[in-house]
């Protein structure tokens, strides 16, 4: 035994006094499948259309790699043209993906094709849409947001796999001090429980992702993602309506951001192996408690 994954609560199409009874105040993740069947981007959004779009305009571009401890988080591996990068994931496997692209810089008409679900809850960050793409070998490691929004994910042109966690079970996740992402040394879809006991009976939740789905992921959730095809995905963010959530929000950018940042710059090696040590101290104290955190 390993992980104990259950399915995601799925559903064609949910009302507003259900999805917050349900989901929004008790923070559980949903997938809604209908959610886009009104957007133009549904059938719009096909990767030759993304080419034309965005063009050659250069990204960057990362990879399954573990995090150099001398770089801050989400540093590129490597550089390509977007319409290149497109050509590439449709063509062949590759761990190459795209992170937090804000493609509406490039082509501000594309907001006109989603419709924020306001019709579900409020305090959605219109600014800050996001997209993220991916070849069938490239994994998200595990992490979870450090700004701490609700997240309405929509998958487009393939399959995802997602894995979930709450935020309580972080300790026994082997959660790194002053980050919100977790010890890269295991395999989220095989962990080996030998080596990291502390994995063995954590609870979460898992989906594969297909082309229109919306899964909703309450803040705070730790996420894990695999693309199955080459194909891409829309992220757009909400603040919860606790004043405490925002100011963990605060919180978490001004320490495990800029405080991990320079941490990392400066002693390197010798942070990295600080933090793992940490992490692993943190997951066997856990497990002898008999408790997530």
């Amino acid at each position: 035994m390993s992980f104990i994954l259950s399915p995601v609560d799925t559903v064609e199409t949910i009302d507003q006094a259900e999805f917050t009874a349900k989901y929004l105040k008790p923070r559980r993740p949903l997938v809604i499948k209908g959610l886009t069947k009104d957007w133009p981007a549904r059938e719009k959004w096909t990767p030759e259309f993304m080419k034309q779009t965005v063009g050659n305009k250069v990204v960057p571009l990362y990879d399954n790699s573990k995090a150099d401890p001398s770089k801050p988080i989400n540093s590129s591996a490597a550089e390509m043209p977007f319409d290149e990068y497109i050509d590439l994931i449709r063509s062949q496997p590759t761990e190459l993906r795209i992170f937090f692209f804000n493609i509406f810089k490039q082509a501000p008409e594309l907001l006109n094709d989603i419709i924020l679900p306001k019709d579900l809850m409020g305090g959605f960050i219109e600014s800050m849409p996001a997209m993220f793409f991916g070849g069938s070998n490239s994994v998200t490691f595990l992490h979870y947001d450090i700004d701490l929004p609700h997240i309405f994910h929509t998958h487009f042109g393939g399959t995802k796999h997602v894995i979930l966690f709450e935020n309580k079970w972080k300790r026994r996740l082997y959660c790194l001090p002053n980050a919100t992402y977790a010890l890269e040394d295991y395999d989220v879809l095989n962990p080996d429980i030998k080596a990291f006991p502390a994995l063995e009976g954590v609870e979460g939740q898992q989906v594969i992702l297909e082309h229109g789905d919306t899964l909703f992921m309450p803040t705070g959730y730790w996420h894990w993602m695999k693309y199955l095809e080459g194909s891409y995905s829309l992220s757009l963010r909400a603040w919860d309506a606790s004043l405490s959530r925002k100011a963990a929000s605060v919180y978490n950018l001004a320490m495990k951001g800029g405080l991990d940042s320079l941490l990392k710059m400066a002693f390197k090696g010798d942070y990295a192996k600080f933090r793992e040590k940490t992490a692993i101290k943190w997951a066997e104290k856990a497990l002898a408690a008999g408790k997530p955190r």
